[in-house]
């Protein structure tokens, strides 16, 4: 079993799964403002429509079961509504989706029900009953932008339409191809390995002693996640190129194969 090293470093920058830093903007204020208007303008029209829909039911009623009712169907618009919808649509109302927007949890994952139930039931006090006066404020003098409910569920709101750059696949050095193929290389932390690309993709921008000097420090914490460990006399920078390719080859292999399996079970013309 391959060791692992708890000195890996640490990162606040959102990463991929193959550890590729992925930066998602962030929607300012006035775009947020906009997104929320539109929010606020369906969700009056469908009040106003179920009021006088419900109207004939409602004059059957005895005061309090009215204004029980008109109460249910009210927080069940401003709330409900806007749950079940960022809920299904993994993060977006209307008013989002018109703009490019969506509600993502702070690491960049989708919002779950909990989250977004909890963003609405905040935001119904925050935006309603408060006039949206807190809800401007707060993402006025917070960064990344967040209205008081984005702070209490842990999401932001990102923009979605964006052209994401990758960047280019680390080449395998030739010398270490045989040794990376038959080695067992563990689990890298996302921190590490987000580290390791910084390192070939900005190595040019520093000294060559300053270079050499973070090369060694990664590659000392790369050997601790792989065996056998590599020829004594491999460059630093060999070594991190070598387990960042053979990691890509081995994750393509493996969404191949899974692949196939989905082909076989389901038949071409229903894949996905």
């Amino acid at each position: 079993m391959v060791a692992t090293a708890p000195n890996a470093g640490t990162t606040d920058a959102v990463v991929t799964g193959e550890a590729v830093l992925v930066e998602l903007p962030v929607a300012g204020p006035a775009v947020r403002l906009l997104s929320g208007g539109i929010d606020v303008v369906l969700a009056v029209i469908i009040l106003v429509i179920l009021f006088f829909a419900a109207a004939p039911l409602l004059e059957g009623l005895d005061e309090a079961a009215g204004m029980a009712s008109i109460l249910v169907l009210s927080l069940g618009v401003l709330i409900g509504l806007p749950t079940v919808c960022e809920t299904l649509t993994r993060g977006r109302t209307l008013g989002k989706k018109i703009l490019g927007l969506r509600s993502v949890r702070d690491d960049g994952g989708p919002i779950d029900f909990r989250r977004a139930l909890t963003r609405n039931l905040i935001g119904f006090v925050e935006i309603y009953l408060l006039s949206g006066i807190p809800a401007l404020i707060c993402a006025l003098v917070t960064s990344p932008t967040r209205r008081l409910g984005d702070i209490g569920a842990g999401t932001y709101v990102a923009h979605e339409r964006v052209d994401l750059v990758l960047p280019e696949p680390v080449q395998m050095p030739a010398q270490l191809a045989q040794w990376a193929a038959g080695a067992d290389i563990g689990p890298l932390p996302d921190p590490l390995v987000a580290q390791m690309r910084a390192a070939l993709r900005q190595g040019e921008q520093f000294t060559p002693e300053t270079t050499r000097r973070l090369a060694e420090t990664l590659a000392h914490d790369v050997r601790d996640y792989v065996l056998p460990h590599p020829p004594s006399e491999t460059p630093p920078l060999d070594l991190i190129k070598a387990v960042l390719a053979e990691r890509r080859r081995r994750a393509g292999l493996r969404l191949a194969e899974q692949a196939r399996a989905r082909e076989r079970l389901f038949g071409v013309g229903n894949r996905g």
